[in-house]
Protein backbone atom coordinates (compact mmCIF):
# COMPACT_ATOMS: atom_id res chain seq x y z
CA UNK A 1 0.00 0.00 0.00
CA UNK A 2 0.77 3.43 -0.28
CA UNK A 3 1.33 6.41 2.39
CA UNK A 4 -1.34 8.85 3.23
CA UNK A 5 -0.70 11.96 4.98
CA UNK A 6 -3.14 14.00 6.38
CA UNK A 7 -3.09 18.05 7.23
CA UNK A 8 -5.57 19.25 9.69
CA UNK A 9 -6.40 22.03 11.83
CA UNK A 10 -9.47 24.45 12.80
CA UNK A 11 -10.57 27.09 10.92
CA UNK A 12 -7.46 30.02 10.91
CA UNK A 13 -4.65 28.02 11.79
CA UNK A 14 -2.95 28.48 8.47
CA UNK A 15 -3.40 24.91 7.50
CA UNK A 16 -3.76 25.72 3.47
CA UNK A 17 -0.52 27.67 3.87
CA UNK A 18 1.12 24.82 4.64
CA UNK A 19 0.17 22.44 2.97
CA UNK A 20 0.54 24.68 -0.50
CA UNK A 21 3.94 24.93 0.71
CA UNK A 22 5.09 21.36 1.66
CA UNK A 23 3.56 20.58 -1.93
CA UNK A 24 5.64 23.33 -3.65
CA UNK A 25 8.22 22.12 -1.86
CA UNK A 26 7.75 18.05 -2.99
CA UNK A 27 7.52 18.85 -6.50
CA UNK A 28 10.91 20.93 -6.48
CA UNK A 29 12.14 17.23 -4.88
CA UNK A 30 10.93 15.83 -7.68
CA UNK A 31 9.47 13.20 -5.54
CA UNK A 32 5.98 11.33 -7.05
CA UNK A 33 2.95 12.23 -4.64
CA UNK A 34 -0.86 13.22 -5.23
CA UNK A 35 -2.69 16.15 -3.85
CA UNK A 36 -6.37 15.75 -2.30
CA UNK A 37 -8.36 18.49 -0.66
CA UNK A 38 -12.03 17.59 1.15
CA UNK A 39 -14.49 18.50 1.16
CA UNK A 40 -14.80 18.62 -3.21
CA UNK A 41 -17.22 21.04 -3.62
CA UNK A 42 -16.91 21.00 -7.14
CA UNK A 43 -18.11 17.68 -7.19
CA UNK A 44 -21.35 16.23 -6.89
CA UNK A 45 -20.93 14.14 -3.91
CA UNK A 46 -20.57 16.91 -1.87
CA UNK A 47 -24.07 18.36 -2.58
CA UNK A 48 -25.00 17.28 1.07
CA UNK A 49 -22.17 19.30 2.58
CA UNK A 50 -23.33 22.63 0.59
CA UNK A 51 -26.67 22.79 1.49
CA UNK A 52 -25.27 22.00 5.27
CA UNK A 53 -22.60 24.76 5.34
CA UNK A 54 -25.11 27.56 3.65
CA UNK A 55 -27.68 26.63 6.51
CA UNK A 56 -30.53 25.18 4.61
CA UNK A 57 -30.58 22.66 7.54
CA UNK A 58 -30.11 24.81 10.01
CA UNK A 59 -28.49 28.72 10.49
CA UNK A 60 -26.57 26.52 14.09
CA UNK A 61 -24.18 24.22 13.09
CA UNK A 62 -25.97 21.68 15.83
CA UNK A 63 -28.87 21.53 14.19
CA UNK A 64 -27.67 18.69 12.49
CA UNK A 65 -26.13 15.98 15.09
CA UNK A 66 -22.73 15.29 14.62
CA UNK A 67 -23.19 11.43 13.61
CA UNK A 68 -25.69 12.92 9.91
CA UNK A 69 -23.68 15.47 9.22
CA UNK A 70 -20.23 13.04 9.73
CA UNK A 71 -22.17 11.21 7.08
CA UNK A 72 -22.24 13.68 4.06
CA UNK A 73 -18.39 14.02 4.46
CA UNK A 74 -18.18 10.33 4.28
CA UNK A 75 -19.42 9.96 1.30
CA UNK A 76 -17.38 13.09 -0.43
CA UNK A 77 -14.58 10.68 0.74
CA UNK A 78 -15.84 7.92 -0.53
CA UNK A 79 -16.61 9.35 -4.12
CA UNK A 80 -12.98 10.36 -4.68
CA UNK A 81 -11.21 7.38 -3.09
CA UNK A 82 -13.24 5.34 -5.72
CA UNK A 83 -13.12 7.55 -8.59
CA UNK A 84 -9.83 9.06 -7.81
CA UNK A 85 -7.16 7.65 -5.98
CA UNK A 86 -7.55 4.33 -5.00
CA UNK A 87 -5.50 2.29 -7.75
CA UNK A 88 -2.79 5.07 -7.06
CA UNK A 89 -2.24 4.20 -3.73
CA UNK A 90 -2.73 0.77 -3.83
CA UNK A 91 0.79 0.52 -6.13
CA UNK A 92 2.35 2.34 -3.18
CA UNK A 93 1.47 6.40 -4.04
CA UNK A 94 1.63 8.89 -1.91
CA UNK A 95 -0.34 10.84 -0.68
CA UNK A 96 -0.91 14.38 0.77
CA UNK A 97 -4.01 15.20 2.12
CA UNK A 98 -5.62 18.85 3.08
CA UNK A 99 -8.51 17.27 5.84
CA UNK A 100 -9.58 13.85 5.90
CA UNK A 101 -11.68 11.50 8.42
CA UNK A 102 -9.96 14.02 10.72
CA UNK A 103 -12.13 16.97 9.82
CA UNK A 104 -15.40 14.87 11.00
CA UNK A 105 -13.58 14.44 14.16
CA UNK A 106 -13.18 17.68 15.10
CA UNK A 107 -15.75 19.96 14.04
CA UNK A 108 -18.55 17.04 14.41
CA UNK A 109 -16.87 15.71 17.88
CA UNK A 110 -17.12 19.43 18.60
CA UNK A 111 -20.76 19.41 18.95
CA UNK A 112 -20.70 16.77 21.80
CA UNK A 113 -19.72 16.72 25.43
CA UNK A 114 -15.85 15.90 26.44
CA UNK A 115 -17.45 12.88 28.08
CA UNK A 116 -19.36 11.37 24.70
CA UNK A 117 -16.33 12.17 22.24
CA UNK A 118 -14.67 9.00 22.35
CA UNK A 119 -17.52 6.78 21.65
CA UNK A 120 -17.60 9.03 18.62
CA UNK A 121 -14.41 8.60 17.74
CA UNK A 122 -14.27 5.40 17.59
CA UNK A 123 -17.69 5.45 15.79
CA UNK A 124 -16.27 7.64 13.39
CA UNK A 125 -13.18 5.26 12.66
CA UNK A 126 -15.27 2.05 12.22
CA UNK A 127 -17.60 3.94 9.96
CA UNK A 128 -15.05 5.13 7.56
CA UNK A 129 -11.86 3.24 7.74
CA UNK A 130 -13.77 -0.32 8.75
CA UNK A 131 -17.18 -0.32 6.99
CA UNK A 132 -16.43 2.00 4.31
CA UNK A 133 -12.81 1.19 3.79
CA UNK A 134 -11.21 4.62 3.55
CA UNK A 135 -7.36 4.20 4.14
CA UNK A 136 -6.11 5.22 7.87
CA UNK A 137 -3.30 7.84 7.70
CA UNK A 138 -0.13 6.94 8.28
CA UNK A 139 0.64 10.29 9.81
CA UNK A 140 -1.98 13.30 10.83
CA UNK A 141 -0.53 16.50 11.51
CA UNK A 142 -2.56 18.66 13.55
CA UNK A 143 -2.33 22.67 13.28
CA UNK A 144 -3.54 23.93 16.98
CA UNK A 145 -3.41 27.98 16.97
CA UNK A 146 -5.20 29.78 20.50
CA UNK A 147 -9.10 31.04 18.94
CA UNK A 148 -8.63 34.55 19.18
CA UNK A 149 -5.32 34.23 16.90
CA UNK A 150 -6.86 32.37 14.35
CA UNK A 151 -10.26 34.85 13.78
CA UNK A 152 -7.41 37.19 13.34
CA UNK A 153 -6.37 35.15 10.44
CA UNK A 154 -9.82 34.31 9.02
CA UNK A 155 -10.94 37.75 9.20
CA UNK A 156 -7.83 39.70 7.40
CA UNK A 157 -8.29 36.02 4.72
CA UNK A 158 -11.99 37.85 3.99
CA UNK A 159 -10.97 40.54 3.86
CA UNK A 160 -8.16 39.75 1.44
CA UNK A 161 -10.25 37.65 -0.58
CA UNK A 162 -14.02 38.90 -0.52
CA UNK A 163 -15.35 35.99 1.05
CA UNK A 164 -17.67 35.78 4.13
CA UNK A 165 -17.45 33.68 6.49
CA UNK A 166 -19.71 30.04 6.71
CA UNK A 167 -21.60 29.04 9.62
CA UNK A 168 -18.58 27.46 11.20
CA UNK A 169 -16.25 29.97 10.68
CA UNK A 170 -18.77 32.85 12.25
CA UNK A 171 -19.83 31.14 15.14
CA UNK A 172 -16.55 31.71 18.12
CA UNK A 173 -17.79 29.18 20.61
CA UNK A 174 -18.52 26.76 18.00
CA UNK A 175 -14.38 26.96 16.46
CA UNK A 176 -13.20 27.02 20.79
CA UNK A 177 -15.38 24.06 21.11
CA UNK A 178 -13.91 22.60 17.96
CA UNK A 179 -10.28 23.32 19.41
CA UNK A 180 -11.00 21.31 22.12
CA UNK A 181 -12.66 18.88 20.89
CA UNK A 182 -9.18 18.74 18.45
CA UNK A 183 -6.85 18.37 21.04
CA UNK A 184 -9.03 15.30 22.44
CA UNK A 185 -8.98 13.33 18.59
CA UNK A 186 -5.17 13.78 18.41
CA UNK A 187 -4.79 12.15 21.58
CA UNK A 188 -7.41 9.57 20.99
CA UNK A 189 -5.94 8.68 17.67
CA UNK A 190 -2.27 9.58 17.99
CA UNK A 191 -1.99 12.43 15.93
CA UNK A 192 1.18 14.68 15.33
CA UNK A 193 0.04 17.88 17.00
CA UNK A 194 2.51 21.47 16.13
CA UNK A 195 1.65 24.71 17.79
CA UNK A 196 1.61 28.31 15.63
CA UNK A 197 2.05 30.04 18.36
CA UNK A 198 4.28 30.13 21.12
CA UNK A 199 4.03 32.85 23.98
CA UNK A 200 1.11 34.55 23.08
CA UNK A 201 2.62 34.87 19.25
CA UNK A 202 1.99 33.60 15.84
CA UNK A 203 5.36 31.74 14.81
CA UNK A 204 6.17 32.42 11.55
CA UNK A 205 5.48 30.53 8.63
CA UNK A 206 8.67 29.41 7.62
CA UNK A 207 9.14 28.19 11.81
CA UNK A 208 6.17 25.83 11.13
CA UNK A 209 7.16 24.40 7.91
CA UNK A 210 10.57 23.63 8.73
CA UNK A 211 8.80 21.41 11.51
CA UNK A 212 6.51 20.15 9.56
CA UNK A 213 8.77 18.93 6.47
CA UNK A 214 11.21 17.21 9.79
CA UNK A 215 7.72 15.32 10.77
CA UNK A 216 7.18 14.19 6.91
CA UNK A 217 10.88 13.22 6.06
CA UNK A 218 10.56 11.02 9.54
CA UNK A 219 7.37 9.53 8.18
CA UNK A 220 8.40 9.07 4.46
CA UNK A 221 11.67 6.99 6.37
CA UNK A 222 9.76 4.51 8.01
Amino acid sequence: MGKLIVFEGTDGTGKSTQFSLLTKELDKSGLPFKRLQFPQYTEPSSALIRMYLNGEFGEDPDAVNAYAASTFYAVDRYASYKKVWQEYYDNGGLLLSDRYTTSNAVHQGSKMAEGEREEFFGWLADLEYCRMGLPKPDLVILLDMPIELSEQLMRKREHDTNTHADIHEKDQEYLMRCREAARQAAAFYGWTVISCAKDGQLRSIEDIHEEIAARIRACLEE
